[in-house]
């Protein structure tokens, strides 16, 4: 009786895994010098899992990035029922809690590794759930009338610039990164203002 070798299937842990060991290592060690035997390595697995479910290291880098803007993107849309205070609240929770994958998403790390973009879909649903409350907060007059657009990234631009500054801890050393934060979010709320 002949017996035919199975087909390894790959869970969505161990893909999930892949893709948080790739934003650790990444992270610490820079696009270039992580290869795809030492992503396998730190997930305890075959190169051959990482090819069969992600192609190769530039869809592996692809697929984190996304899967960080999804995971944003969630966080937001379980914040938003709060309004904008809510939403800022959650993008610095997000970030502390994701530092790694956060810094890759936005810190730059990926921009000399050249194959590697975030979908644009991705990225742009990140912005959606602020997007929605900027409107919400403008048709209730809560918000000055201007371009939905404009405010929002306005509004992300100040919040990312302080989260940035905390996560590279850049600024004075014994730094209340969470009162300014808080007074951050209360100065916009003013300066928007309707």
């Amino acid at each position: 009786m002949d017996s035919m070798a199975r087909p390894v299937v790959h869970t969505d842990s161990l893909r999930q895994e892949l893709l948080a060991v790739t934003a650790d290592l990444v992270d610490r060690d820079g696009p270039g010098r992580v290869t795809l035997r030492d992503v396998a390595a730190a997930a305890r697995t075959s190169t051959t899992a990482v090819y069969s479910l992600f192609g190769g290291k530039s869809q592996l880098l692809t697929a984190v990035v996304d899967d960080g803007f999804r995971s944003f993107h969630d966080s937001q849309v379980a914040a938003s029922p709060g309004g904008l205070r809510e939403l800022g609240v959650a993008y610095r929770a997000w970030a502390l809690e994701h530092r790694a994958l956060y810094r890759l998403m936005f810190g730059g790390a990926l921009a000399a590794y050249v194959d590697c973009q975030p979908s644009p879909e991705a990225a742009a649903d990140a912005m959606e759930p602020l997007m929605d409350a900027v409107a919400s907060a403008q048709s209730a007059g809560i918000l000055l009338p201007a371009p939905v657009e404009m405010v929002a990234v306005a509004i992300w631009g100040q919040v990312h610039g302080l989260v940035s500054l905390e996560l590279a801890q850049v600024g004075p050393p014994d730094a209340d990164w969470a009162t300014a934060y808080g007074a951050a979010l209360d100065a916009l709320a003013r300066g928007w203002a309707a």
